[in-house]
C-alpha cells in the first residue's frame, strides 16, 4: 500500500511514512524535483521504500535515481518491448545491463560498494507503465522480457490514449485494462494501479494487484482543508 508524493517535501515523505504506508512513490515526472531535493525526500522516509518515477526512460534520470537511493524506479510511457529493453539496460549493472557505476547514498557513500554492487540487480525494482494505446497493443512482448517486476497501469493516461479522458469505467477502457491483466497474470508479473482514492484502487487490490497507490499529498492536504473550512464556517 503506497501513496504518491508530488511536493519536493521531505516533511511530507516523513509524515507518511510515520503514518504506515509501506511504500511511497515519488513523481519525479510531474513533481518539480531535483536530485538533491528527492535524496532529502529518501533520507526522510526512512527505513520505508521509497520508488522514484522518472521523467523518462533515459540512462541519466534512471542512473540518478538509483544511486541516491531508491528502490527502484518507475518509467512511464513505455510503449514497445524495445523501450523496455532499454530502459531494463539502464537498471543493471554489467554484464546484464549498462547502469553506470559510481558512489552515492545507495553504496552508503562507498561503505557499502560491494555488496550493492553484487545485489542491486536482483534488489533494485523495475516498474514500466503501461498508458497507452501503444503499449496495450505490445503487451505481451513487454511483460514476456526478463528483468520486469511488476506494470503499474497509469489509468489517466491511458483512457486519454483511448480518446477517453478521465473516463476510467469507459469500456474501452477497462477492456484495455483487462489485456493488461491477462498478460501480466500469464507472465506472472506483479500490477499495479493508481487512484486518488480507496473506493477508485479496492477493485484492483480485489483483482489481484499488489501495488497500489492511493491518493496524491496535494488531494490528501486539499480534501481535509475544505472540510475543516467547511465545518468552521457551518
Amino acid at each position: 500500500m503506497g501513496t504518491l508524493v508530488s511536493l519536493p517535501s521531505p516533511e511530507i515523505c516523513e509524515i507518511l511514512a510515520n503514518v504506515g504506508y509501506d511504500w511511497i512513490f515519488i513523481d519525479a515526472e510531474h513533481g518539480a524535483f531535483n536530485p538533491q531535493q528527492a535524496q532529502s525526500m529518501l533520507q526522510a522516509a526512512a527505513p520505508t521504500h521509497c520508488v522514484i518515477r522518472v521523467p523518462e526512460g533515459e540512462s541519466v534520470w534512471i542512473k540518478k535515481a538509483l544511486d541516491i537511493g531508491a528502490a527502484g524506479v518507475i518509467v512511464p510511457q513505455v510503449h514497445n518491448a524495445d523501450q523496455a529493453i532499454e530502459i531494463i539496460k539502464h537498471c543493471k549493472y554489467a554484464p546484464t545491463g549498462d547502469r553506470g557505476i559510481g558512489i552515492g547514498r545507495a553504496h552508503k557513500y562507498g561503505i557499502d560498494f560491494e555488496h550493492y554492487l553484487e545485489h542491486a540487480n536482483n534488489e533494485t525494482a523495475v516498474i514500466l507503465q503501461a498508458e497507452s494505446r501503444e503499449a496495450v497493443d505490445n503487451i505481451n512482448e513487454i511483460v514476456n522480457l526478463q528483468g520486469i517486476d511488476a506494470i503499474l497501469i497509469g489509468p489517466y493516461d491511458l483512457s486519454a490514449s483511448l480518446d477517453k479522458p478521465g473516463e476510467i469505467n469507459h469500456p474501452l477502457v477497462q477492456s484495455a485494462i483487462d489485456k493488461i491483466v491477462k498478460a501480466c497474470q500469464t507472465a506472472k508479473v506483479s500490477m499495479g494501479f493508481f487512484g486518488v482514492s480507496a473506493e477508485a484502487v479496492l477493485p484492483y487490490k480485489e483483482r489481484g494487484f499488489t501495488l497500489l497507490t492511493t491518493g496524491v499529498d496535494t488531494t490528501f492536504l486539499i480534501k481535509s482543508a475544505t472540510e475543516t473550512l467547511k465545518d468552521i464556517r457551518g
